[in-house]
This record gives structure tokens, C-alpha cells and sequence, in this order.
């Protein structure tokens, strides 16, 4: 059974990778209006955001962790900190991977390092997640040096390990709520039930929130894959957190809906109130589930609410780079199949790296 069910995931790795390179190649040859439904009009697709807005803010886990161990000192935690740490490492690196496809001359992606604008929200984000996935980089650099037994460079990573664990917080902080600044400077654009004036705000806590989903979720998995005994008492303790801090995202959410005056759109019948309703519901309900005693101690119901709170988040990314500026762009897009194809390969090669990281490296050598 076991064998079959390998050689069935390996078949659809297989049709997801040739499917996504087949899609890398029509973007390549013919240009990103002969591989992509993207316009003039609507010029952010996809690949922005999901395999960039989503991708980077499900790879949040990281500085998550690593604040709440080397910061705030909960070192119970530690344990689930190097493949957390993995998973980001792994998410910002296939971010940049998705930029080099959705920006139109990619071979100028080094531009922002040396040719400076002050007033771009986009040139502070592009420095941040450069410097921090150079900063994940060195998180990570322990494990292979360990591995291959490199005793000097271990104890040079160790002595800067305090800075680099600060320095790596800061920018996330600052990097996660840019994001959110992006989208707040337009808002002619934006639909009123995802802009508001405490955007980035929003951004950072539903960034941290999804971290500890995200966690959850890939512990659940690694217990299965790798026969290793879940952390399920560090789990319990992270699900309570992720629900205090769902139920806080949703208050204040519509907290500023009231204080704006928007919150009638809700009930207007069209595909974004529809769409917010969906976002809402998948957001609010593992906060409610998750303050009930009998389901945060079934290790099932604690995925099945991180799960929920991971689509939330990704639903809510989407409306607000997608759904939420279709109406004023005057053009309605659906991803080609190629932008679907290339995202799904990417996310594919995302855990096939993972597997084999964890195959080779002394990943959960602290557990």
C-alpha cells in the first residue's frame, strides 16, 4: 500500500512539474501576455497574489518562532523551530522564484539593491525580504554545518546568532506590514471591505496568525510522513494562542469596517461581499472551535482548524490583490492555466524539498 501510494504522489509531482515547466517556458518565449489573462488593466495576477502575498506571509512561521524562542524565551518551543525556520527559508526563496516570472525583465531584479528610491514602498520591500532571506539563509546554515561537520563556520553562525535572530524580526515586522502598505496607497482602487488606513497593520497580525497555523500544519505532516510523535502539547499551547489572535484580527476588522462606515457593502449581494463573507467565515470559525475545551485536545481538530485559518488567510490575500480591485480596473481575470500550473509546481518543488531536506539533514535533531 505503502508503494503504491508513493509511486501515485510521485506520478502527480511528476505531471506538476512538467506541467509548470511547460508553463516557465510559454512565459519565457512569449512574454507574460502569451502565458497569463494579465492586462494593462489588471497587471497583478496570481503570481502576486498568491505565490508572493501568500507566499510570503505563510512563511511568517519563522520569525514567529524564532521570536518566541531566542526573544521571548520560550524554549519549549525549540523543538519546532528548525523546520519552521526550513519552511521559510524554503517560502522566500520560491517567492523570489515567482518574481523572477510575474516582473517583465527579470535579468533587472537587482535594480532596487543599487539604484535607490526612498519614497517606493516597493523599494523597502524588496530590500527587507532580500536581507531576510539572506538572514534565513544563515538560520538554517547550522543544520548543514552540522551535517557536514564544519566545527569554525558552526561557532561564527552561533556568535552572531543573537543579532541575526534580532535583525530577522525587525525586518519581518517591517516587511509584513509593507505589503499591506502597497495596497493602502490606492484607494481609488481598492474595494471599501479590504482597504483601510490600518492595512500593514492588518497585515502583520494576520501574517503572525497564519505563522502558527502554518506551524501546526507542518508538524501534523512531518509526524505523519517521518513516523516522529507530535508535539502535541506545544500545539495545544500554540492553537490557544492562534485563536486569541484570530478572534483579535476579526474584532478589530470589523471594528474599522463600523469606524469607516463600510460595513453595508457587506450585505450588498455582489461577489465581494460574497467572497468577504467566505474569508470572515473561514477566519472566525477555528477561533470559535478552537476556545472549545473538547476540540483543542483532538490532535485532528487542531489541524483541521489550522487548516481552516491557512484558507482564510490565503482567501483573504486573494481578495485584496485580486478580487478587491477588479471592479475599478474594468476587466474581469481568471488565471490561465499555464499561471495555475506554474503556482502548483511551485508549491510542489516546495515540499519535495522539504522531504528531502529532511531526509538529509539533521533537522529535528533538537526534538
Amino acid at each position: 500500500m505503502t508503494t503504491f501510494r508513493t509511486k501515485i504522489w510521485t506520478a502527480i509531482f511528476a505531471i506538476l512539474m512538467a506541467a509548470g515547466a511547460w508553463g516557465v517556458f510559454q512565459r519565457f518565449y512569449n512574454g507574460l501576455g502569451g502565458a497569463t489573462n494579465l492586462s494593462d488593466q489588471f497587471p497583478w495576477g496570481l503570481w502576486i497574489g498568491f505565490d508572493v502575498l501568500c507566499g510570503v506571509g505563510l512563511a511568517a512561521g519563522g520569525f514567529t518562532l524564532v521570536a518566541a524562542v531566542h526573544i521571548f524565551n520560550i524554549e519549549s518551543f525549540k523543538p519546532m523551530l528548525r523546520p519552521t525556520v526550513l519552511t521559510a527559508f524554503l517560502g522566500y526563496t520560491l517567492v523570489t522564484v515567482a518574481l523572477l516570472l510575474d516582473i517583465g525583465r527579470p535579468w533587472y531584479i537587482w535594480h532596487p539593491m543599487v539604484m535607490w528610491n526612498h519614497h517606493s514602498v516597493m523599494f523597502e520591500v524588496a530590500w527587507c525580504v532580500t536581507l531576510y532571506t539572506t538572514v534565513l539563509a544563515l538560520e538554517f546554515s547550522p543544520v548543514v554545518f552540522e551535517k557536514l561537520g564544519w566545527e569554525a563556520p558552526l561557532k561564527a553562525i552561533h556568535a552572531i546568532s543573537v543579532p541575526l535572530m534580532i535583525a530577522g524580526v525587525l525586518l519581518s515586522i517591517l516587511h509584513q506590514s509593507s505589503l499591506g502598505t502597497v495596497y493602502r496607497i490606492m484607494p481609488e482602487k481598492l474595494h471599501p471591505l479590504w482597504y483601510s488606513p490600518i492595512l500593514p497593520l492588518l497585515f502583520f497580525i494576520s501574517a503572525v496568525t497564519v505563522g502558527l497555523a502554518m506551524t501546526i500544519f507542518e508538524s501534523w505532516h512531518s509526524s505523519k510522513a517521518f513516523g516522529r510523535a507530535l508535539e502535541f502539547p506545544l500545539l495545544q499551547g500554540m492553537a490557544r494562542l492562534l485563536a486569541v489572535l484570530l478572534s483579535f484580527y476579526t474584532v478589530l476588522r470589523f471594528g474599522d469596517l463600523i469606524q469607516r462606515g463600510s460595513l453595508h457593502f457587506m450585505l450588498e449581494g455582489s461577489i465581494e461581499s460574497w467572497l468577504f463573507l467566505l474569508e470572515t467565515l473561514l477566519l472566525l470559525l477555528p477561533a470559535l472551535l478552537l476556545f472549545q475545551s473538547r476540540f483543542n485536545r483532538s490532535p485532528a481538530a487542531l489541524y483541521g482548524c489550522a487548516v481552516l485559518a491557512i484558507l482564510g488567510f490565503v482567501t483573504n490575500r486573494l481578495n485584496v490583490s485580486i478580487t478587491g480591485i477588479e471592479r475599478t480596473s474594468g476587466t474581469h481575470y481568471i488565471p490561465r492555466w499555464t499561471e495555475i500550473a506554474v503556482t502548483l509546481a511551485i508549491i510542489a518543488f516546495g515540499f519535495a524539498v522539504f522531504r528531502l531536506a529532511v531526509k538529509k539533514l539533521p533537522i529535528f535533531a533538537e526534538a
